[in-house]
């Protein structure tokens, strides 16, 4: 595993976004799964810079993203949908009929789960998979459990995480209780995985995650066993881990 531990948030999407940019100078028509969340916002912000500066072509890029809500439409601007189309897709030019998401309105859980894994299997394997990490332990909406799911499948989400979440919402109630995710062994495929982690509150799971048991009550801990990981954060999350890496 490969650790960049840089002074901020600001420094840690810099980074990120370097890495990212440099698999789509590499390979232009890449396939990057993609991720939501405060983690990755400021890495789309600097894409969408270097984009707008010429320095990068989004046009042959292929998508996949982590996970969606049950329950939300692609328009309602609390859906995964709606944020990678305002934080990034709409102002960069990848042709978003290459940009997938899990289909948050659909009635049977089962056909929508099977449906996502087909693109996932249909546009992959994914050569860059950008993830954040829960306080949890959580990589997309894999919540700590006592296996580790393999594909896309709909998940009761964790008092942790809807506490977590609720910050988007006007109210708790309006959170979803339910959504959908990509498996672990989705996950794992991926040819590369890129991980942001910000904030000292984030210290003790990265720690747990990177140095601990390998076990499906820390979700993230199985990228231990991925072969091309890359962890990209800020001095106060990475905090622990390097205390313990450098005993």
């Amino acid at each position: 595993m490969k650790i960049y531990c840089e002074k901020d948030y600001e420094a840690m999407s810099r980074r990120a976004a370097g890495i990212l940019g440099a698999q789509v100078i590499l390979k232009p028509d890449s396939v990057l799964g993609l991720a939501t969340g405060s983690s990755p916002e400021g890495t789309y912000r600097e894409l969408i810079r270097r984009y707008e500066a010429g320095e990068l072509d989004f046009s042959k890029v292929t998508s996949v993203n982590l996970d969606e809500y049950k329950g939300l439409s692609g328009e309602n601007d609390q859906s995964y949908r709606y944020f990678m189309n305002t934080n990034f897709f709409d102002h960069v030019n990848i042709d978003k009929s290459r940009t997938f998401v899990p289909d948050g309105l659909a009635e049977d859980s089962d056909k929508a789960c099977a449906a996502y894994n087909a693109i996932i299997r249909r546009e992959g394997p994914v050569d860059l998979q950008l993830l954040g990490l829960g306080y949890n332990g959580h990589i997309g909406f894999n919540e700590p459990a006592a296996i580790f799911e393999k594909e896309t499948h709909c998940v009761d989400l964790t008092a942790s995480t809807i506490e977590a979440n609720k910050r988007f919402f006007e109210k708790e109630e309006d959170v979803p209780r339910q959504a959908y995710t990509m498996g672990i062994g989705n996950i794992m495929q991926a040819k590369k995985i890129l991980i942001l982690v910000s904030g000292e509150g984030k210290a003790d799971i990265v720690a747990e995650a990177f140095c601990g048991p390998v076990t499906p009550k820390v979700p993230a801990s199985i990228l231990q066993f991925h072969s091309d990981v890359t962890l990209v954060g800020d001095e106060a999350a990475l905090s622990k881990l390097m205390e313990r890496l450098n005993k």
